[in-house]
């Protein structure tokens, strides 16, 4: 087999190659104008307006959150309130019982009478105190 394009020597010759015409063309920049002064205080008063109205939102929720957080507090006091005056009742209604006021009485000395007084007994000298209504 014969080489038909595998060598350069067998190649047809190539036309001279016309020189090519460089034709200048004007390609238009166009340049954005900048915003101008006014549009842009608008904006920037616009940004700031949305910051201030988001920033009165979230405090609001803030406060809202702290109030929440002292009623569970507070409502949290009330029921330990509750279980010691609870507590207390239960301790008054033990400590005020007739018996055992009276058993306390006769334990330090005090002796009731008939006339209604309470006798006090202080180094053998009986002293009467009336207790009438």
């Amino acid at each position: 087999m014969a080489y038909v394009n595998g060598n350069l020597a067998l190649q047809p010759k190539r036309k001279p190659q016309q020189q090519q015409v460089v034709r200048e063309t004007k390609k238009v920049v166009v340049k954005r104008k900048s915003l101008p002064v006014q549009e842009k205080l608008l904006y920037l008063f616009t940004v700031l307006l949305c910051v201030v109205v988001a920033g009165v939102i979230i405090s609001r929720y803030a406060q809202i959150y702290n109030m929440n957080l002292q009623i569970k507090q507070m409502n949290a006091e009330y029921e330990t309130m509750n279980i010691e005056m609870e507590d207390l009742k239960r301790q008054v209604e033990m400590l005020s019982d007739p018996e055992r006021i009276r058993q306390l009485a006769e334990t330090q000395g005090m002796v009731s009478s008939l006339e209604g007084g309470i006798m006090i007994k202080k180094d053998n000298v009986s002293t009467s105190t009336a207790m009438r209504d």
